[in-house]
């Protein structure tokens, strides 16, 4: 980590993936595999969690977690629940709610994160149900909103030709979609880039399945007739680093320049050789938004002798100005704070 900067176990959590953190302070982690949403509070204020609890559990790679209205959605492969807000007090978690169970059932990029809108939109993506494909269904390969007060519920596009997100944001002030992408599989150790691209409107479309990253054509579908314009990445990312979560800087109790910047929580790659050597796992910060996007290191260490210990899936700003870390590998949660050096 850059100088200035320390970085502890918050919380040891099974598998957890995104984070949400409700007006309360409790912060909440979906899983992929556990299956479970946990609750986790630090009742003291010493910056460690001293009580977790499943609220959630026998879910279907439940990773996608969002409040909004003092509610907790989760999404689960397929289903879209809601339930209230924990409650320390009470003797069993709340029941959940079945919002919404039209999504596809494919597990292969079946797992989710979830978030809320400025438009007070559900945002859902919906990955492509293989490594490469046309795929038949219109809504694979897309990140579709759902409007909750519409009755009946029913998923609208919002961005298409996205092969994978896992990751979303808001700009804090210009209020454009940032997203991450991860990029296809079996092209070689070094293609193509993984993404992060921006959407200030509806109905762009990013180029998958026929073209990858920055005019990358697909040997199979590359050369097949569409009518698309395909919209170029923000930023190219390493290959095969598989990008998750994404948060801004804003809040943090940290320098100027971090509280500009975006944290993308880089998972690691899978599919490298091993002469060519594992990417990613690590937290990427990307700088200068308005004037042309710089990628650094930001945190690293997680992979020792192309052997990896930890795997980011998610950061977020903590109300107390620290950036948390979710690593679904070393089943905990990082707390990450900013300590300027005392002047002599």
């Amino acid at each position: 980590m850059p100088p200035g900067f320390a970085i502890k176990i918050y919380a040891e959590v099974e598998n957890p993936r995104q984070l949400a953190i409700d007006p309360a302070g409790t912060l909440y982690a979906g899983s992929r595999r556990a299956g479970k949403v946990h609750a986790i509070r630090d009742t003291n204020h010493d910056q460690i969690a001293d009580q977790i609890t499943v609220v959630a559990d026998r879910l279907v790679m439940p990773s996608g977690i969002a409040v909004h209205d003092n509610r907790l959605y989760i999404a689960a492969v397929d289903k879209i629940y809601q339930t209230e807000l924990f409650d320390p007090t009470a003797n069993a978690p709340k029941p959940l709610t079945l919002l919404y169970s039209g999504l596809p059932k494919d597990r292969h990029h079946g797992w989710k994160f979830i978030d809320f809108g400025p438009d007070d939109l559900l945002y859902i993506p919906v990955g492509a149900p293989c490594n490469v494909c046309l795929p038949d269904d219109p809504v694979y390969a897309s990140i579709q909103t759902l409007d909750l007060r519409a009755k009946p519920l029913q998923l609208e596009p919002f961005a298409l030709g996205v092969r994978n997100s896992v990751g979303f944001t808001w700009h804090p002030t210009s209020q454009v979609l940032w997203f991450t992408d991860n990029g296809r599989d079996h092209l070689g150790d070094d293609a193509p880039p993984c993404e992060l691209n921006t959407a200030a409107r509806r109905g762009l479309h990013f180029g998958f399945p026929f073209e990858h990253g920055d005019g990358l054509k697909d040997p199979e579908f590359g050369d097949q007739p569409h009518q698309h314009a395909f919209v170029s990445p923000a930023l190219a990312l390493g290959p095969h680093v598989a990008p998750l979560g994404v948060t801004f800087g804003e809040g943090l109790r940290f320098p100027e320049h971090f509280q500009q910047a975006l944290f993308v929580a880089e998972h690691g790659s899978w599919n490298r050789s091993p002469a060519a050597g594992h990417t990613g796992y690590k937290i990427t910060l990307v700088s200068r938004l308005n004037k042309g996007l710089t990628p650094d290191t930001f945190i690293e260490g997680w992979l020792e002798n192309n052997k990896a210990w930890g795997r980011p899936a998610d950061v977020l700003v903590h109300p107390d100005g620290s950036l948390l870390i979710a690593d679904d590998l070393a089943n905990v949660i990082y707390r990450v704070s900013y300590q300027p050096a005392s002047s002599h």
